[in-house]
């Protein structure tokens, strides 16, 4: 059986088993390859401990980083833990070598004013432009993945209520408020932005595109960085920008973490724990910039 094959094999199990998204497979197959590829056709079953090590030092001679090689290894910690359990090896070339030691980088926050200039940006004379603002005031209000945004359908929606209804990572489901604003501007897009881009045709998802089909994760990010220029936005921006604001400037104004975790779909509060730490970070610079002491 080729490693391409292996990789399949382990995807579909993991698919099934799991209910792992699009996105999650397609890391783990892009990280299973690069693997395979410096294996030079040794078959991956036939991995011990002492080449799994000549690999991940080989990263390292080569100056990749230790964040990329720790999820390699946990990719692969994953594909030889499904054979074992398949008895199709019996030794995991894995289990006795440690992850690479990585900091946890504070994500990257926008301000409360570089957010408002980041939702100004967009020209809503123009029903791409209007769009393009509802969408990034529903990131905002949300704290949605901009992968969850893309992939809204109308029946997700409940406009009378004022909430989407969220499957998230693990297939888990989450009800989230839209709040006045975003809703609002939801609304405008719905009755007059929506129906001018489709024009005769029909497309199940909220947000579209002037061909008529919905939008990709990578256009929503191209708009994104497009609309950061404009607004004169500097800083280094991630498609989950606005998600980390939504997060951070929710605690900033004293929300519950276990509220934040829940509306972000986070399965384990340490995950959430990182915006207390930006938000204690921001309060450093505050105190240093305005107390006569600072």
């Amino acid at each position: 059986m080729t490693s391409d094959d292996l990789i399949d094999q382990f995807l579909d199990a993991a698919w099934v088993e799991q209910g792992l998204s699009e996105n999650t497979l397609s890391a783990y197959r892009s990280d299973l390859r690069i693997f395979a590829l410096w294996l030079k056709g040794k078959s991956m079953l036939d991995v011990d401990n002492g080449l799994l090590s000549l690999f991940l030092a080989s990263r390292y001679q080569a100056g990749i980083g230790s964040r990329s090689s720790a999820r390699i290894l946990s990719s692969l910690r994953r594909f030889y833990g499904h054979y074992i359990r398949e008895s199709q090896i019996t030794v995991d070339p894995t289990a006795l070598i440690s992850s690479p030691h990585i900091g946890r980088p504070l994500p990257i926050s926008l301000s409360e004013h570089d957010v408002e200039l980041l939702l100004d940006a967009p020209e809503v004379t123009n029903v791409l432009g209007y769009r393009d603002k509802t969408m990034l005031e529903m990131l905002y209000a949300t704290g949605l993945r901009v992968s969850e945004l893309v992939n809204l359908k109308f029946e997700q929606v409940s406009f009378r209520q004022g909430v989407v209804r969220i499957t998230g990572k693990g297939n888990k489901e989450r009800l989230v408020p839209v709040g006045e604003e975003a809703m609002s501007w939801l609304e405008g897009y719905r009755d007059q932005a929506r129906k001018t881009i489709l024009g005769e045709r029909q497309c199940d998802y909220l947000f579209v595109t002037n061909r008529g089909d919905g939008m990709t994760r990578q256009a929503f990010w191209y708009i994104i960085k497009r609309h950061a220029k404009t607004a004169e936005i500097n800083k280094t921006l991630s498609p989950h920008t606005l998600r980390h604001a939504f997060a951070t400037h929710l605690l900033n104004h004293g929300a519950d973490l276990r509220v934040v975790q829940l509306l972000l779909g986070h399965a384990d509060l340490s995950t959430t724990q990182i915006y207390t730490h930006i938000a204690r970070e921001r309060l450093k610079e505050l105190h240093s910039k305005y107390h006569p002491r600072g």
